[in-house]
């Protein structure tokens, strides 16, 4: 598999899963808040630190292309190999949506953004699982090309 076939590929399931989660955090007051917990995390690195947060809109941007980055690098693993994209996708995609719901209290963030509700814990799943899935899509579309 072709390096840049990978990488387009976690973009694509990178930018799907941001566009997925912005529109239902519109629509559902159930739905995880993933930009809440980045921003979260971003501002407890910048105050440990020594670092004054940005303000609300600047660090909303940021967290929105650090996701960006971190989720398209994430999703591209699933390009390693000839074989198996669909399964690595599907596994990646579940496992980062299971670390969303699980890792937020341990890493001391607010764990109600991902798991406040027995919905919001299963659409953080399905958020992340369907960036796998289109990650893997993708793969398979540009492979037949």
């Amino acid at each position: 598999m072709k390096v840049s076939t990978a990488l387009v590929s976690g973009l694509a399931g990178a930018t799907t899963l941001t566009i997925v989660h912005e529109i239902m955090k519109r629509v559902d007051p159930k739905a995880p808040r993933m930009d809440l917990l980045g921003m979260n995390a971003i501002s407890k690195m910048m105050l440990k630190s020594h670092k004054t947060p940005p303000d609300r809109k600047t660090l909303f941007f940021i967290t929105m292309a650090g996701d960006l980055v971190a989720n398209a690098l994430y999703y591209s693993l699933t390009g390693v190999g000839r074989k198996g994209h669909w399964l690595k996708g599907t596994v990646l995609g579940t496992a980062a949506g299971i670390g969303g719901v699980l890792l937020p209290k341990p890493m001391g963030l607010n764990p109600a953004y991902s798991n406040r509700t027995t919905a919001t814990k299963l659409m953080t799943v399905g958020l992340y699982l369907i960036g796998g899935l289109v990650t893997s899509a993708v793969i398979n579309a540009m492979d037949n090309d």
